[in-house]
Order: C-alpha cells, then sequence, then structure tokens
C-alpha cells in the first residue's frame, strides 16, 4: 500500500521543515541556502524548495549576499517582517502603554495614554482608551489596524477562567465587563489575550532575564501593589479563579486584613497583608519615620544606602518582611529560584536582595536562589510582546 495508509505525510512533513527554517532565520537571523540545509540537516535541493515555496508565500524574502569569499556570491534570506505584526498592552491605574512589534520581534512603535475621568459607561470608556492606546503604537510604526495580527494585554489582577471577568483588580474600573476580552477583540480587529502583568513579567524573565531557561521558579513583584507568578513545568500556574500568586492578600502577622470585617485596614485596591507590609506606600512611609527624603522610593533607598545606622536598620527591617512572606511561598512550592521584581526591589538592589536571601535561609527549610530580575525596560511589555509573538508564530509559520 505504500504511503496510502497514511496520507498527507509528506505534506506534513514538509510544514516541519518550513517551521523549522523559520524558527532559525528567526533565531540566528539571516542564512544561506547552503547554511540553512546544514543546520536542518536538508539536502541542497530540498532547501532550495523550502526557500523558493516560503518566499512564495511571503515569509522569507531574500536579503544581500555574502561577498568576499571564493565562488559566486551566496543569497542570504530572512523572515520577512511583514508577515505578522503584534501589539502589547500594560494597564495601570494611570494608563495604557502599546507597543507594536512585527514577527521578527524588532519594535516598530510605542505609545501612552494617559487615564481620563471614566463616564458613567466604564467598559465602552476602557475599549476607548485600549483602542486609542493601539492606533497610536500603530501610527508611531507606520502600520494600520489591518496590519496586526494579534494583541496580548497585561493588567493587574486575573482573568476568572470560569467567567471570563477580570478579578483582583478593583482599582481598574471598567476591565470587570464580562466579555471584555471579545469588546476589544471587536474594536481591534484581532484575537485579544488578556494576562496577569505578573504573569508576562515572569515570561519575560524566562525568555531574557534571570530565569532564562527555568521551568520552575517563583518571580515575585513589589511594587505599589504585590503579587507572585508562579511557573511550573515552564507554565504558569492560575488556580481555579485565576488567583494564583495574588499574595499581596496573603494574611501574616502584623498586618491588616484584606478581608477582616469593619475594622480592618485595606489598601485602594483591597489589598491587605502582606502588601500592607512591604507595598511601595509602606517602604515611603518607614523611609519617612527614619528621618530620611522619601519622595519616592528610590529616593528613600538611595538615602538610606548611604546612612549608616538608620539606613541598615531600615534594609534590615524591609529585608525581614519580605523574607517573612516569601517563607510562606517557599515552604508550601519549594521553588529553585525566585525572582526579585518591582520597584521596591529594583531600588533596594544588590543590598536588599542579599539581605532577603540571608534572612530567607533562618525562616524556610528550602533555600531557592535568590536573583533580582535583569530584564531592561518594562517586563510586562517585554512578556506582553514575547507571548504575542509566540502565539502569532504558530499561526503564521504553520504551512500545513
Amino acid at each position: 500500500m505504500g504511503q496510502a495508509g497514511i496520507p498527507g505525510t509528506p505534506r506534513v512533513l514538509r510544514a516541519m521543515n518550513d517551521r523549522a527554517a523559520l524558527e532559525l532565520l528567526v533565531d540566528l537571523g539571516p542564512l544561506t541556502r547552503t547554511r540553512l540545509g546544514e543546520l536542518t540537516g536538508l539536502s541542497k535541493p530540498t532547501a532550495s524548495q523550502l526557500l523558493g515555496r516560503l518566499e512564495a508565500a511571503g515569509l522569507v524574502r531574500g536579503v544581500g549576499s555574502v561577498t568576499g569569499r571564493p565562488g559566486p556570491n551566496a543569497q542570504l534570506y530572512e523572515v520577512n517582517p511583514s508577515a505578522a505584526h503584534v501589539a502589547a498592552l500594560a494597564v495601570d491605574e494611570e494608563g495604557i502603554t502599546a507597543a507594536v512589534a512585527d514577527i521578527t520581534g524588532t519594535l516598530l512603535g510605542e505609545h501612552r495614554v494617559r487615564a481620563r475621568a471614566l463616564d458613567e459607561d466604564v467598559a465602552r470608556r476602557t475599549g476607548e482608551l485600549v483602542a486609542e492606546a493601539v492606533r497610536g503604537a500603530l501610527a508611531a510604526a507606520g502600520l494600520g489596524t489591518g496590519d496586526l495580527h494579534r494583541t496580548v494585554i497585561g493588567t493587574p489582577g486575573a482573568l476568572d477562567p470560569r467567567t471570563r471577568v477580570l478579578r483582583y483588580a478593583p482599582h481598574l474600573p471598567g476591565w470587570q465587563a464580562p466579555g471584555m476580552s471579545e469588546e476589544l477583540a471587536g474594536r481591534l480587529g484581532t484575537p485579544v489575550v488578556i494576562e496577569n502583568d505578573v504573569n508576562l513579567a515572569a515570561v519575560a524573565e524566562r525568555h531574557a532575564g534571570a530565569a532564562r531557561g527555568e521551568d520552575n521558579f517563583v518571580l515575585v513583584w513589589i511594587d505599589e501593589g504585590v503579587g507572585a507568578a508562579v511557573v511550573l513545568g515552564g507554565r504558569p500556574l492560575r488556580g481555579a479563579t485565576g488567583g494564583a500568586g495574588e499574595i499581596g492578600y496573603m494574611p501574616l502577622p502584623g498586618a491588616p486584613l484584606a478581608r477582616g470585617g469593619p475594622e480592618a485596614t485595606v489598601a485602594p485596591d483591597g489589598g491587605g497583608g502582606f502588601q500592607q507590609l512591604v507595598g511601595s506606600p509602606t517602604v515611603l512611609r518607614l523611609a519617612r519615620e527614619a528621618g530620611l527624603p522619601a519622595g519616592s522610593v528610590h529616593e528613600a533607598l538611595d538615602a538610606a544606602a548611604r546612612t549608616p545606622g538608620t539606613g541598615d536598620a531600615l534594609f534590615a527591617e524591609l529585608a525581614e518582611r519580605i523574607a517573612t512572606g516569601l517563607a510562606a511561598v517557599v515552604a508550601v512550592l519549594d521553588p529553585g529560584l525566585v525572582v526579585l521584581t518591582g520597584e521596591v526591589c529594583r531600588a533596594g538592589g544588590e543590598r536588599l536582595r542579599a539581605l532577603v536571601a540571608s534572612r530567607l535561609d533562618g525562616l524556610a527549610l528550602p533555600r531557592p536562589q535568590v536573583r533580582l530580575s535583569t530584564v531592561e525596560g518594562c517586563p510586562v511589555l517585554v512578556g506582553a510582546l514575547h507571548t504575542g509573538l509566540a502565539d502569532a508564530r504558530d499561526a503564521v509559520f504553520d504551512t500545513a
């Protein structure tokens, strides 16, 4: 019967070779036909047919040639940057930042929209702000909405996988409307993914930061809000309601409860517990009580680093508080690595990291490595772009 029993096998093999070649061109940049054949194990005729097929499909293009060596010049090929474009957005209380990249990952444009007073139809206004941010980024890139293939949005809180409603972010009015992702997809004309911002920061660290190559780790974000991303087997742990990693609500000794009755004290976003012990407003308060300048967290911890005695005490207190919260996380998950990020951790730098690691050794039996974030720029945008690019490549590079 020959191959009659497995119809389509040659087509599937061609698609697999196409995908392997496209990934190599993304990772390594322009390659000659000969070099691509060597890397994929394909013969020269087969590599030529592959490149011709991909060029006809608009997925690769010729880009110059290799010169300065014996024999005829060899044509170089690269992934066609215009094969697909993705948008990434980072949402916070003050506004929305959007960035657009081509399929190779090259950043083409960015735009920031400040949040404005919302009218009674907050869901509609939220959609308008998102669309405005994306249109601005596309305009900066010289593109139109028809050029966009995927959109990934990072927000505080998380989508409940059962109801598709955003939870754990009451400080973002309008985002809790049912069907928000569908509403935005209709406005933008692309599939839309709404993802927790800290989970996206973990994607960024695993792709190009302190957790590169790690399949199991915890990223802890300490800023005005506090949260964690738990990565197991290379995938984020989400939980039944999407709330895995919402450690800002974790009850700890000395902190008000997030939901503790009429006498409980909570933050504007509903946080309590761990968030009230280590969030940036608390760091500023501790610095002011110590007599240090505290116009920002960076100013406060810079001043503490230059002030023996008082500053040492502030660092020690903050490290003890952070380590106490981390000890609960480490005791349950036993990660091999904890990555610290967010304004507080970045401002505290290596000194704070070392103190946290030292305190954690005395509080938890497991002893994970503790590293600072090494992602440049906004980790949420970096993670959203990487997520969008992975999704777009899965679709566009599938030639089957």
